[in-house]
């Protein structure tokens, strides 16, 4: 959800070209496969698209190719953490919901995978707002460097 609504905000303000929005799981679980059926609905609910979406592994690899790395909750955090090569990348990591300054007790977005479809509308709320508050401390740094 994080990166159709990240992509999507980028588009929308022109910067598509400019910003490189991906995801990762921290397991091969669900590796080469589309999102959740419940994941693509609540994001056609509210407009948006995912289709095409297939899911990858986290590898060490992407610390080198990305300038900031997202974790929904902290057992994400703790596993990316892990997997950093070295100090520098492991300052690329940030908890999504610091952007909109959670507290501690609300740091984590919810894995809606075995609630019901309100939980997955829920969770894209929460995910729209923590995206838009990155995306506008962001904002200003990528339209320099255009």
């Amino acid at each position: 959800m994080a990166e159709v609504v990240f992509r999507h905000l980028a588009e929308q303000a022109g910067l598509g070209e400019n910003i490189i929005v991906s995801s990762r799981g921290t397991g091969d679980w669900h590796v080469g496969e589309r999102a959740d059926s419940r994941t693509l609905a609540a994001l056609t609910a509210r407009g948006y698209g995912g289709s095409e979406h297939r899911a990858h592994e986290m590898d060490t690899v992407d610390f080198r190719t990305n300038d900031l790395i997202i974790a929904l909750d902290r057992t994400h955090l703790r596993v990316l953490s892990s997997l950093a090569p070295s100090p520098e990348d492991l300052s690329k990591i940030e908890l999504l919901q610091t952007f909109v300054g959670s507290s501690d007790d609300a740091l984590d977005v919810p894995d809606p995978y075995y609630a019901d479809d309100l939980a997955f509308a829920q969770v894209l709320a929460t995910i729209e707002k923590s995206c838009a508050a990155l995306f506008n401390q962001l904002e200003p740094a990528i339209r320099r460097k255009r």
